[in-house]
């Protein structure tokens, strides 16, 4: 019966609103001009049909989103069907209270198209920052998230933990507009959070940044034992690939493209994690079929993302547009091939083989 029918295909972006020198000239753009950039970008990308945004938070100079439910207000008033989500809300250095109010906010300023994708980060600036000890880091995003589903589930709220103060039959307001709003759980690759996401019966969403997609495939595997094993309902599971890449006519301009801000994020990065320098032989092995990064052309990108969920059987992917500073008609065309040229065909061959299934 259609009520039972699983939710279609998404696709959508992700970002995180970098803020890096322009490889090519050294010149760096003003935060006002990258916030009003992703703003247009989300606008182009609703219009060519994408189902979701999602905006991470980060505490470095390098990026302007270290408050990502206010900037997803902004797009929310400029928009009317995309979904909106954090990726992801560091929550083990965050208040619960305080993110599902921001959240709650954001979904009645959407009219219901708010999410929240909560996580531990890859960077630690948040730890300090806030007076959190990152000896806890385990025990803080588990207590937290209790205590987020807890709010999420009750208006009144009793609770105490370790980490935070205790509440006693205390309201949380305001109420978001969805009866429920969507937490997911996001992961990189650790067992025990897949497990997690498998035991509360969230939504899940597994970033691929590096390695071979096949290595993956045993954690969602995993994902799937546990939420049957926990009896949730199928119809709700939820599977999320979030994965780099770039989009143009053609897979050597992507590659062209693409390549001078990657190099240079990720080169930081390792320079700041003891990881060698990458080089160009890397970065071209990485967008091949079997690669992390979704870096092509329409073809390309649409055989990948069949490929990945021949692998997954997944209900969503979500793209990072761009890593590292890229002009910016060149990130909205990519948003538009994406749009127009990759999702129409993804979402009706995904279609075909979720009814032969059937």
């Amino acid at each position: 019966m259609e009520q039972n029918r699983k939710p279609p295909f998404e696709i959508g972006l992700y970002s995180f609103a970098e803020l890096t020198p322009d490889p090519h000239t050294g010149e760096m753009m003003t935060a006002i001009e990258r916030i009003q950039n992703l703003i247009e970008s989300v606008e182009l990308a609703e219009q060519v049909g994408l189902d979701v945004f999602a905006l991470g938070e980060h505490h470095r100079p390098d990026f302007v989103s270290s408050a990502p439910s206010v900037i997803l207000s902004a797009i929310a008033a400029r928009t009317s069907k995309i979904r909106l989500s954090s990726a992801v809300t560091v929550l083990s250095s965050d208040d619960p209270v305080r993110v599902f109010q921001q959240f709650a906010t954001l979904d009645l300023v959407s009219q219901g198209r708010a999410e929240i994708m909560a996580g531990r980060g890859s960077f630690i600036e948040s730890f300090p920052l806030f007076g959190y000890d990152l000896s806890n880091y385990n025990e803080l995003f588990s207590e937290k998230l209790e205590l987020l589903l807890k709010i999420r589930e009750e208006e009144m709220v009793s609770w105490s933990g370790e980490h935070r103060a205790s509440l006693n039959h205390q309201g949380i307001y305001p109420r978001p507009y969805q009866e429920q709003l969507p937490i997911w759980v996001a992961v990189g690759g650790t067992p025990d959070s897949v497990i997690r996401a498998g035991t509360l019966g969230l939504p899940m969403a597994l970033a691929i940044i590096g390695g071979i997609p096949e290595q993956f495939g045993p954690l969602t595997d995993l994902y799937r034992k546990v939420w049957a094993h926990y009896e949730h309902d199928p119809n709700k599971f939820r599977l999320s690939i979030n994965s780099h890449g770039h989009l143009a006519e053609s897979k050597q301009q992507a590659i062209e493209e693409a390549f001078p801000p990657f190099h240079q994020v990720m080169t930081k990065i390792g320079r700041e994690r003891g990881w060698p320098p990458m080089t160009r032989e890397q970065f071209e092995a990485s967008t091949t079929l079997r690669g992390a990064n979704f870096i092509g052309g329409p073809d390309e990108v649409i055989e990948k993302i069949l490929y990945q969920h021949s692998i997954f059987n997944h209900n969503r992917f979500l793209l990072q547009l761009s890593v590292g500073t890229m002009p910016h008609k060149q990130v909205m065309h990519a948003i538009e091939l994406l749009g127009t040229k990759v999702a129409p065909v993804v979402r009706e061959e995904i279609a075909k083989r979720v009814d032969s299934r059937e």
